[in-house]
């Protein structure tokens, strides 16, 4: 059996909110295997995103272990986790993240390029994903010349460009009309379910998460798998 591209074990993650401090995460124990897609379904202010960042080594947990294809990324220095992130993982955001100042084809370009991987053909695969991602005739245009939709085609193809096992998707349909937002999906089935990467997507919306192959969500504090809570992996 293929081990997990993500485990957490025995996870704990709170913040200090004034003189109170506010329980996220108690004991989270989680398993994903390779190529599935986990959706987190829960209102705003539930941890959804606490839990994207703990998968990313963007925050590091109060107590437990975050595995991530075989790294403990809270063993792992803010520089050895930043450069896990560049070469592991692929990010799609609500509000895109483009930079404004970069075309379209050097926002697809600049994970290879911080990550010192920029050669003539990384630069032909990020022609290829915006091409795939039907938008290849902006290649030169700057994100403020491009729609909503537009916009998270770039990210799809920024998030994709370095052929990544994990992609960390938060909300990438919110800031997205209904048909906007469907399409964005529809280059998630045809992008990575063929490629085998697995998706981790944080979502409200029901709709979007009928979608994934298991859908969790943090109640409490508490982590969820359908109907139980989630402990070890099924």
């Amino acid at each position: 059996m293929a081990e997990p591209v993500v485990e957490l074990k025995g996870i704990g993650k709170s913040f200090r909110e004034g003189d109170r401090e506010r329980v996220v995460l108690r004991d989270a124990s989680l398993s994903i295997d390779p190529g599935s897609w986990v959706f987190l379904l829960g209102r705003s202010g539930s941890g959804k995103s606490t839990l994207l960042n703990l998968i990313s080594g963007i925050d590091l947990p109060d107590q437990g272990d975050v595995v991530v294809d075989g790294a403990v990324l809270n063993r792992l220095g803010e520089r050895e986790r930043t450069l896990f992130r560049r070469n592991h993982i692929g990010f799609v955001f609500q509000f895109y993240n483009l930079i404004p100042t970069l075309t379209v084809e050097e926002n697809v370009l600049l994970p290879l390029e911080l990550a010192g991987l920029l050669t003539p053909a990384q630069r032909r695969r990020a022609i290829e994903l915006l091409d795939a991602v039907g938008i290849a005739d902006r290649a030169r245009a700057f994100p403020d010349r491009l729609s909503g939709g537009e916009q998270q085609r770039v990210a799809v193809a920024r998030a994709l460009v370095h052929a990544p096992k994990l992609v960390l998707a938060d909300e990438p349909t919110g800031n997205l009309d209904a048909e906007t937002g469907r399409q964005v999906l529809d280059l998630f089935e045809r992008l990575l379910r063929p490629a085998g990467t697995t998706l981790v997507l944080v979502t409200h919306s029901g709709e979007v998460a009928s979608l994934a192959d298991r859908v969790l969500s943090i109640k409490d504090g508490v982590l969820v798998d359908g109907a139980g809570v989630q402990g070890a992996a099924p």
